[in-house]
């Protein structure tokens, strides 16, 4: 990787890091979580990047997958266990980070157990090192705080615009021995659960990614090019056409996810209704110490 490249990432984790941090600043019970995402979206396009896929704020037991609808009035409960998942990228290339907050102290544990397992996974994180091997690590830092690790959940290859690359980081150790290469860049995300260890789709999609380059005989060409123009391959939510199409382009949106011009990402449940959390960080693969590949890391 060269060090221009480098440095792009280095400016990117500052981003990230800072948004986590702004947006574990003002998250609290009652706040309507469409602010919370606008605030957060907008804090990285401010900082000088964009945001590489819609914020998340997952509740509960949704374990990803949520980000506010245009209309949306839900807040955040009391006592709520809330992941905020947030991407920024500059010209495709992207960081990947999360991070779980509550607001009643008998789930912290569970949030502890996320946070270990990141540490054990981060020591791991080394070329040459085999998939499996780090999914071990994460299961067995899980367990030891009495929890599950969500196993059809997992941390992911990054490449440029490509946010899901192939190559996963499992949650547990499930016999991958494919290997870590040097120059690689991770996204490794623990999530703990109380409940079955496995999540389900659920009814809703809140975020989509264009699925082909649009041609002039598509319905809806319009906004087709704008989302492959403005935004790329990269998922987004319809809240960010809003200004430009008007509120019932989400009505759009639906129609063509339907008709196969978009994907849609359905928002996941812990199938036991357990409650979640998650942490997450990016690390790009050298022969540098551990604490030196890390982009985002607040802990």
């Amino acid at each position: 990787m060269s060090a221009e490249l480098l440095k792009i990432y280095e400016r990117l984790g500052a981003i990230a890091r800072d948004a986590l941090n702004y947006a574990m600043s003002i998250a609290e019970p009652g706040m309507p979580i469409l602010e919370l995402c606008e605030k957060v979206e907008n804090r990285i396009r401010q900082s000088g990047a964009k945001p590489a896929f819609p914020v998340n704020v997952s509740i509960n037991e949704v374990a990803a997958h949520y980000t506010a609808t245009i209309s949306d009035k839900s807040v955040i409960p009391k006592g709520a266990v809330v992941k905020i998942d947030l991407g920024a990228h500059i010209d495709g290339y992207i960081v990947d980070t999360a991070v779980t907050v509550t607001f009643n102290p008998m789930y912290s544990q569970l949030i502890k157990a996320s946070m270990k397992a990141l540490e054990a996974a981060q020591l791991s994180m080394k070329p040459g090192a085999a998939l499996t091997s780090i999914g071990a690590q994460i299961e067995r830092a899980i367990r030891s705080f009495g929890f599950k690790p969500i196993k059809n959940l997992s941390g992911h290859l990054i490449r440029r615009y490509v946010l899901h690359a192939g190559k996963s980081i499992p949650n547990y150790d499930n016999g991958d021995r494919q290997r870590i290469i040097e120059g690689e860049v991770y996204a490794v995300e623990p999530f703990s659960t109380n409940g079955a260890g496995y999540v389900d789709d659920g009814p809703q999609v809140t975020i989509y990614h264009l699925l082909k380059n649009p041609s002039p005989r598509d319905p809806h060409y319009d906004i087709l090019s704008y989302i492959s123009n403005e935004i790329g391959p990269l998922p987004f939510t319809p809240r960010w056409l809003v200004a430009r199409f008007g509120e019932g382009v989400g009505n759009v949106i639906n129609e063509l996810y339907i008709k196969d011009y978009i994907y849609g990402y359905p928002v996941l449940v812990e199938h036991g209704k357990g409650l979640v959390s998650q942490v997450e960080d990016t690390f790009i693969i050298t022969r540098m110490e551990p604490s030196q590949w890390s982009m985002c890391s607040l802990f």
